[in-house]
Order: C-alpha cells, then structure tokens, then sequence
C-alpha cells in the first residue's frame, strides 16, 4: 500500500469514527463542516428527514481575512440561520479534520452566536 492509499484510508477512518457518535440521537440535526484549501462550507442537516436545514459558504463570497476569519465568519452564518430556522441544539461533525485552526474558529464561533454542542 503506497502512501496516498495509507492517507486516505486513514481519513475514511476518521470520518467513519466520528460520524459514528453523530448517529442516533433523535431530535438533534448534525452540523457538517468541508474545508477545501480556499473555501469553507458548513450546513445543518436533519438526518431523520434528510433535509438541510441551514447552509453557510465562502463560495460565491469574498469574505477578506485569513482562513480562520473566514470560517468565524462561517460559522456565524449558519449559527444565525440555524436560529432561524429554530435549532438551538447540534451534533458536530468535523468529518476527518482535528478540532483545531479552522474547524475549532467555525465551531466557537457558532457557539458564541447561541448553537448548543
């Protein structure tokens, strides 16, 4: 196995690890956070439905400021819609990335805005 198939398939590993401890818990939608290296999207999903509930993106933006700016910025969008669209409580699922620079910004930032996770 070369080192590319290693990464990914520890990636996959991850993602599998913390969707696991999102699933079953009824009445709570999932916040799900994609980081590519420019843009950053993160949207509230209802998985007993299968609905988006809320969405917040950099995509079509100009948001100016770092990459952790950008995902405060982010993570206060969706907060608000989320608000909105009345969701006080989420699961977070960071997918394969470590809680840390952009993932940690985006979900302080939610919390700050009143999402409970």
């Amino acid at each position: 196995m070369n080192r590319l198939e290693l990464k990914n398939q520890n990636m996959q590993r991850r993602a599998y690890r913390v969707r696991s401890h999102t699933k079953g818990v009824a009445g709570r939608p999932r916040l799900s956070v994609h980081i590519s290296n420019y843009h950053i999207t993160a949207q509230v999903i209802d998985d007993e439905k299968g609905v988006t509930l809320a969405y917040a993106s950099t995509v079509g933006k100009t948001p100016d400021g770092t990459k952790s700016q950008r995902a405060e910025f982010v993570g206060k969008e969706v907060a608000a819609k989320a608000k909105k669209a009345k969701v006080k409580q989420v699961i977070f699922d960071r997918g394969s990335r470590k809680y840390h620079g952009r993932i940690k910004a985006l979900a302080e930032a939610a919390r700050k805005e009143g999402l409970e996770f």
